[in-house]
């Protein structure tokens, strides 16, 4: 009989600012005990980017729309997935941008690229997409891919 595989965590939150302290808590205080002191800050500052992006690029209706966050180990990895019913990025033209010295934001992407061994923009089936970034579970960071 195989193993059953582990349910991945999933947390709606309104697209607000407010939830981007909440979708970074959770998502930290979500990993396994042994594993928060390695992955937490860099699960946390994820998603904290990624639920920024999220709600400030893809969310249309802040009254209405959630943003939906899934976090899961696989293949080495614990995945973040953050999706919105935007369509920012769904050609996968999604790209970290060269913000100025001075400039107050546009180094979200920066940051995901060089905290995750890999991440992509995923359009969803039906509505949306998601931006999903993997950290590997061992030592060391592999080469960031878009």
């Amino acid at each position: 009989m195989p193993d059953v595989p582990l349910v991945p965590s999933l947390w709606r939150f309104p697209a607000h600012p407010a939830s981007v302290p909440r979708a970074r808590r959770t998502v930290a205080e979500a990993l396994p005990r042994g594993l928060r002191a390695r992955l937490g800050a860099d699960m946390a500052l994820l998603a904290s980017e990624l639920v920024t992006n999220a709600i400030r690029y893809g969310a249309r209706d802040p009254e209405d729309d959630l943003v939906e966050v899934v976090l899961w180990p696989a293949d080495g990895h614990y995945w973040l997935a953050v999706s919105d019913p935007g369509t920012g990025g769904a050609d996968g033209t999604l790209k970290p941008g060269c913000p100025g010295v001075d400039a107050e934001s546009g180094r979200g992407l920066l940051l995901v690229d060089s905290l995750a061994a890999a991440w992509a923009v995923v359009r969803r089936p039906v509505r949306g997409t998601s931006v999903v970034a993997g950290i590997p579970l061992r030592a060391g960071r592999g080469p960031a891919t878009a």
